[in-house]
């Protein structure tokens, strides 16, 4: 008798316990909000495309694991606006269950969100916004910077560039977070690799004719015109800059964030040997080529940028991080738990989350391929140099972030 009532104890105590751990899943349901531009510059690099990689997470993280996890995802466009991304976010955790934000272009879109996760003790993974002050003074513990960041394009791109005799530049800057960054980023790599800043113009997002812009940075006889700018923008001021007749005046133009999408746009004929810097290419391995083909065939043929690749790989590691705890209510909590977790995925390779929250992994040096250098649709880049992970990021003890001991 003694045994049975033990053993009844034992079994009642099991199903507590159990039932303890699906309690802290909040809701039941494990609900990811994707935050992008849906319409506007960003919508081809970021977008409806992120919403896919999302999508994709949710349904191999399962598959792969076994995971009894229960995960939805919403979507919605901040307009590349902090005041309207801020509403959007605080609405989602107040009042719709939503416990983590994915994707988040535009930099100071993502400086204002992180502020409202921090606040609501949520979870923040940004694989699109490229401002470093996210792991630097503006750091938290409720935030991960997946992709890439403005300290990783200026010494990927930026010192190639000056190493191969640019060493004048001129700025056309994108006017907020993100282009600032960079444009600082990039001008500190110029001057301590000997070379000089001759000025910058800042120019509002989404502007659709740069010619007076253009005009400044020709008459500034620099040699190299870099672009602190993304998406569109990118775009457009380099087929500005070939209708001008800059590139064939002797100046060079510098993408310092350039996407495949933004090739694709371009052109192999106008991008051909534009130099870069990506953390991930559709095309380097047997991983990344059989995930990217699954992708395109869900997103209308298109190849993924590495910014939705990050979408995806954030949010496999988030998810494995909630399942490791059975925990997704206490934001800082989970983040913790992801930065003692390594990074592992097919995408990216190895690496870890940091204690200031950037995600570190190898980077990519890439020139992109004359026309007659491509072999197949979406062939554009060849691999220059490989920066290795532990080089690709900026030191941790440099960015002034608050939770770095």
């Amino acid at each position: 008798m003694k045994r049975r009532l033990l053993s009844t104890l034992i079994a009642a105590l099991g199903v507590g316990l159990a039932g303890a751990a699906q309690a802290a899943i909040s809701g039941g349901v494990v609900k990811i909000g994707v935050l992008s531009d849906m319409s506007g510059p960003y919508a081809d690099l970021s977008g409806p495309g992120s919403v896919v990689a999302a999508r994709m997470a949710a349904e191999d993280y399962v598959k792969q694991t076994g995971s009894k996890l229960k995960i939805e995802i919403v979507s919605a466009d901040h307009q590349n606006k902090p005041d309207v991304g801020s509403s959007i976010v605080r609405k989602w955790i107040d009042a719709d269950g939503v416990d983590m934000i994915l994707d988040v272009p535009t930099s100071s879109v993502m400086l204002a969100v992180a502020e409202v996760v921090k606040e609501k003790n949520s979870v923040l993974v940004d694989s699109t916004g490229g401002s470093s002050d996210m792991t630097g003074k503006s750091c938290n513990a409720n935030t991960v910077h997946w992709t890439y960041d403005t300290w990783m394009l200026a010494h990927g791109t930026g010192s190639a560039v000056v190493k191969s005799g640019g060493d004048t530049w001129f700025f056309l800057t994108a006017d907020y977070a993100f282009g600032q960054a960079l444009e600082k980023d990039t001008s500190d790599v110029v001057k301590a690799s000997g070379g000089k800043v001759l000025g910058s113009v800042r120019v509002p997002l989404g502007t659709q004719d740069f010619s007076s812009f253009l005009l400044q940075a020709q008459g500034s006889k620099a040699k190299i015109i870099g672009l602190a700018n993304a998406g569109a923008d990118t775009i457009n001021s380099i087929k500005q800059a070939a209708e001008f007749g800059i590139v064939k005046g002797g100046q060079k133009m510098a993408g310092l964030l350039v996407f495949i999408s933004d090739v694709n746009g371009l052109g192999l004929q106008t991008a051909q040997g534009l130099q870069l810097t990506e953390t991930f290419y559709w095309d380097a391995n047997d991983g990344t080529r059989a995930w990217s083909k699954r992708f395109g065939a869900l997103h209308g043929g298109k190849m993924p940028t590495s910014v939705q690749a990050g979408v995806y790989a954030g949010m496999m590691h988030y998810l494995k991080a909630v399942d490791a705890i059975q925990e997704d209510k206490d934001g800082a909590k989970v983040v913790a738990e992801m930065k003692k977790l390594p990074t592992d995925d097919p995408l990216f390779g190895k690496g870890m989350v940091r204690v200031d929250g950037r995600t570190i992994h190898p980077a990519y040096l890439f020139e992109v391929k004359k026309p007659g250098e491509s072999k197949y649709p979406w062939d554009y880049y060849k691999l220059l140099q490989t920066i290795p992970a532990d080089k690709a990021f900026r030191p941790l003890h440099d960015g002034g972030c608050y939770l770095v001991k």
